[in-house]
């Protein structure tokens, strides 16, 4: 059952999921988006650009966050997709590398605070194995790996900058299991002396800015004022902005012309919640592959 409201902009009967003050606010939060010029290290587009176009300093975060030596990278992507198959839930790593040893880290900036993050790693890390046997590879040849969520926050809210995770017997804490996959978040805001001053340096620009007296987050910081002034990649953000905005267009006239359709909504009002003249609705649904149902 399809339940009703008065929508008190216009005064006229329509799907509360589709009222005009939603709508205008989907087209505030576009024109609000983040301008490339205020673009830090933790947004996303930002953070692969530096982490891509400089190995070097994504090498050195790496061996930062693990505490050892990481092997020199024979392959470093950004925004890697893999789609399994046609109708599956497909993903993109932020940073995706694996070394000259073969292990694979994917490192992820994840500056909203969600329940769902450690479910998301075990999906992550799925991925990962998948597409490797996809290339081809035995289970016995699955690499070790590595996926890292760099988080502007603390995660757990247990006081510590790094937690790792790793698989082991419950009954027996020192039976490790052996699968060689590990899963770190690494977080800002935490007060326990767990890490070196040099990542403490690190998280606390995450959320200030500020790059203290480390070496390697003067670089990064410089990486950043360096990449805003890369006009190939200002345009390239604000088409990625443009598409989105399409897509998202797309999608709420789709489910218009749907309902049209089916006879759910009337044209008149579809119309006045696309914010479009009847006429250009109607054409825009005819032309999408709709047909509008005649009234009796």
């Amino acid at each position: 059952m399809l339940y009703y409201k008065k929508d008190f902009h216009n005064n006229i009967d329509a799907p509360s999921v589709f009222s005009i003050h939603k709508r205008k606010k989907e087209k505030n939060d576009m024109a609000n988006a983040k301008k490339y010029d205020d673009l830090t290290f933790t947004d996303d587009f930002m953070f692969c650009k530096v982490m891509t176009t400089n190995p070097e300093l994504c090498h050195e975060l790496l061996e930062l966050i693990l505490g050892k030596k990481v092997g020199a990278f024979t392959r470093l992507d950004q925004q890697k997709p893999i789609e399994m198959t046609a109708d599956g839930k497909g993903i993109r790593f932020d940073v995706y590398s694996e070394d000259d040893s073969g292990i694979v880290y994917d490192c992820e900036m994840q500056t909203s605070k969600k329940d769902n993050l450690p479910k998301r790693t075990r999906y992550y890390q799925g991925m990962i194995d998948l597409n490797l046997l996809e290339r081809g590879a035995d289970y016995k040849e699955l690499k070790k790996s590595y996926v890292i969520f760099i988080c502007p926050f603390d995660q757990f809210q247990e006081g510590s900058h790094k937690y790792t995770f790793e698989n082991q017997c419950k009954e027996i804490p020192e039976l490790v299991l052996g699968d060689e996959s590990t899963k770190i978040f690494l977080c800002a805001g935490g007060h326990a002396d767990d890490v070196s001053d040099e990542m403490k340096d690190f998280l606390n620009w995450l959320t200030t800015g500020q790059t203290g007296n480390s070496q390697f987050v003067n670089k990064l910081e410089n990486a950043v004022l360096k990449a805003k002034k890369h006009e190939e990649w200002k345009v390239e953000y604000m088409t990625l902005l443009m598409r989105d905005n399409e897509m998202m267009e797309k999608g709420r006239n789709d489910m218009l012309f749907s309902l049209v359709q089916d006879g759910t909504l009337s044209l008149e009002i579809a119309a006045t919640k696309a914010e479009m003249p009847v006429e250009k609705f109607a054409k825009a649904m005819k032309e999408a592959g709709y047909f509008i149902r005649e009234l009796p």
